[in-house]
């Protein structure tokens, strides 16, 4: 078992499930969900590095906040057991190329994002031809990733933990091929006060991509579970052109509408 599967599977046996070991986890992007979930983890009793693109200075309103340490990119990168990448699909090409390559496989490095073709992140062809966004992303920054939070709503992240054991649990789904990292990320969506849902490797991560059944809906385990089941490979592109559609009206209606997962 690698360090942050052992770390993470360190819990107290209260009925919350909130103890557990503490760790150095490195944020790069901090826009909403970077933001909420910093918060959430430090809370936690995690170290959290924050970074982006503009320097540690201009984190540092918000670190303060969230309680988080604004660090630079190769440093969040550095962090320790845990990163993750919370920033658009577009930018991922323009992080340092050599950014990733050199950390050890044991290092969980989660991919919290969505391809938004339309709407932000302009036509990457590889994901156009069949390739899965996240696939995509463990391919440009050469090292695997665990798929994660990116079904979900910021505002739902920020307010609809609970304790485990609480009836109607929401629940969220995690994609990954090492067993020992996605169990460290399942570990994770536990104590941020969600059921857990194995969703099955990388390969199968395209069921909770913009769009399917899946998709930001707050659903307990057994109802996310059947989202996922339920999901059409044929209809990857259908999915994200009707979200992106959903989304542009949302923003033409109103100016407090969900941003982009």
């Amino acid at each position: 078992m690698s360090a942050p599967a052992r770390a993470l599977a360190t819990h107290s046996n209260d009925k919350g499930g909130m103890g557990m070991t503490h760790l150095k986890i490195g944020i790069i992007g901090t826009g909403s969900m970077g933001a909420v979930l910093a918060r959430h983890l430090t809370r936690l009793g995690h170290r959290v590095l924050m970074a982006n693109g503009r320097g540690p200075e201009s984190l540092k309103a918000l670190a303060d906040e969230v309680g988080a340490t604004p660090v630079s990119v190769a440093e969040a990168a550095l962090a320790g057991y845990v990163v993750i990448l919370a920033i658009p699909t577009k930018a991922v090409p323009q992080l340092p190329p050599v950014l990733f390559s050199g950390l050890p496989d044991s290092v969980v490095v989660i991919d919290i994002g969505n391809y938004h073709p339309e709407l932000r992140d302009g036509r990457i062809e590889a994901i156009e031809r069949g390739m899965l966004d996240s696939q995509w992303v463990a391919q440009q920054i050469g090292h695997p990733v665990i798929k994660a939070f990116n079904n979900i709503f910021a505002q739902s992240l920020l307010e609809k933990g609970v304790p485990r054991g609480t009836r109607g649990r929401n629940a969220l789904s995690v994609c990954g091929n090492a067993s020992d990292a996605k169990a460290a990320v399942l570990r994770l969506v536990d104590d941020l006060g969600f059921d857990l849902v194995d969703g099955g490797t990388l390969d199968e991560s395209w069921r909770q991509q913009p769009g399917t059944p899946a998709y930001c809906r707050d659903l307990d385990a057994a109802s996310l579970r059947h989202a996922l089941a339920e999901a059409d490979r044929s209809r990857i592109v259908e999915y994200r052109i009707e979200q992106e559609a959903r989304i542009r009206r949302s923003l033409q209606c109103s100016r407090g509408a969900p941003r982009l997962s």
